[in-house]
């Protein structure tokens, strides 16, 4: 469990300097942060998805990671992440949020595909 919660920490770094980036306009920057920030916390969000199913954790860590997919048109990674967290039992009020991720996720690939 240690090892995950140092690469969800990690994540979140990233995921900080990916913002102050975007910010100050340095799109190139932001986009290699947080492309840093999807590989660190999707890794912590499966291997926590292995050894637990303890939610709202499980779901929490599913969800970040597959926001920062989105940020970066990894479209199929974040519906794979959105639906491996919705897969179990996700706490309502968690898994309607999920639920609207998904929705986004699949305007944006629509967007994108236009």
């Amino acid at each position: 469990m240690e090892e995950i919660t140092k690469l969800h920490k990690k994540a979140l770094e990233f995921a900080d300097k990916s913002a102050l980036k975007k910010l100050d306009g340095d799109y190139e920057a932001h986009i290699k942060f947080i492309k840093e920030a999807f590989e660190l916390e999707k890794e912590a969000a499966l291997k926590f998805s292995e050894i637990s199913s303890e939610e709202p954790s499980r779901s929490v860590l599913l969800r970040s990671a597959a926001s920062y997919a989105l940020e970066i048109n990894e479209f199929r990674e974040a519906e794979k992440l959105v639906n491996l967290a919705l897969s179990q039992d996700t706490p309502e009020d968690l898994a309607e949020e999920l639920r609207d991720l998904l929705e986004e996720v699949y305007f944006k690939r629509h967007l994108k595909l236009r």
